[in-house]
């Protein structure tokens, strides 16, 4: 009996992953789990956007900054000066945004995984390269950096994700590369170097297994930060020029709130500021969760 019960003991053991506990920890937190629903609505309303579900946007509901009425959803928020929905605009934002900062990581995530693996790995050369490239980026002002690509290529969603993506990859790069250094002369390493292990995968296969928590902080934080970057880069005129941006709507708001019409502004508000807290809530929670030296 008592055999039985240590063999459970030690499979509860073997089968408790770092994995499993960053999952209970984050289950334990009631704000975090909300930020997560929060995040999958908005996620869910990104994807509802591209199809007939949420009406357009542009169409008039009515006369033109109507105040908010519970007569109907599409002026819960009211109206703005079109007699456009600011409900149906603050949708439109969100399938903007969101697909903004998906793309966005999608590209930067692995150009910061690649280059901190090869420059954490080889080092020597190819570790100074890497260096210089991401010290020449990071001496530029972000945001100037992003408007300057962005006028070479063009104004518009695709010219802004390609932008983000080219600059946004270096905080990442530094982490991977950090950790690499670390873990390229443990004993599980130089093991499977002895037993003939390519190079391709002792840095695939053994060691980017073990930094892939910090990607997926990372891909949290970048979200948030091709969200705000993107309003900004709106509000300033050189962003998504077809009004489906909550950066337009910023833009818009001294005039309407000299006229007394506060909801455009309130909506937009509320709406940047539960997505931006939702990620960096969410992304705080995962660095404690999946460090493997507080779990």
């Amino acid at each position: 009996m008592n055999k039985n019960k240590n063999m459970t003991s030690a499979e509860i053991v073997r089968g408790d992953t770092l994995w499993r506990r960053a999952s209970r920890r984050l289950k334990a937190s009631r704000l975090t789990m909300a930020c997560f629903v929060i995040i999958a609505i908005y996620l869910v309303l990104a994807v509802l956007g591209y199809t007939k579900w949420i009406p357009d946007f542009q169409q008039q509901v009515g006369e033109k900054f109507m105040h908010p009425t519970l007569a109907k959803p599409a002026l819960w928020l009211g109206t703005d000066v079109f007699g456009r929905s600011v409900l149906f605009k603050l949708f439109a934002g969100a399938r903007t945004a969101i697909t903004l900062g998906v793309l966005v990581t999608c590209i930067s995530l692995p150009i910061g995984l690649c280059l901190g693996a090869v420059a954490g790995y080889f080092g020597g050369k190819i570790d100074g390269l890497v260096q210089w490239v991401y010290s020449v980026i990071v001496a530029v002002p972000y945001i100037l950096l992003i408007i300057a690509i962005t006028y070479i290529l063009g104004k518009g969603m695709l010219a802004i994700c390609i932008a983000m993506g080219i600059v946004g990859w270096v905080g990442l790069c530094r982490m991977t590369r950090a950790e690499f250094i670390k873990l390229r002369e443990r004993e599980f390493v130089l093991a499977s170097r002895l037993l003939g292990a390519s190079d391709g995968r002792l840095i695939f296969r053994h060691i980017l297994p073990n930094v892939m928590h910090i990607a997926i902080v990372a891909a949290s934080m970048e979200i948030m930060g091709a969200i705000k970057a993107e309003v900004i880069l709106t509000y300033l005129g050189v962003g998504v020029q077809d009004g489906s941006s909550w950066g337009q709507m910023i833009a818009d708001a001294p005039g309407e709130l000299l006229n007394g019409i506060w909801w455009p502004t309130f909506g937009v508000s509320l709406t940047l500021f539960l997505i931006v807290f939702a990620l960096n809530r969410v992304g705080d929670a995962l660095r404690d969760a999946l460090d493997p030296r507080l779990v």
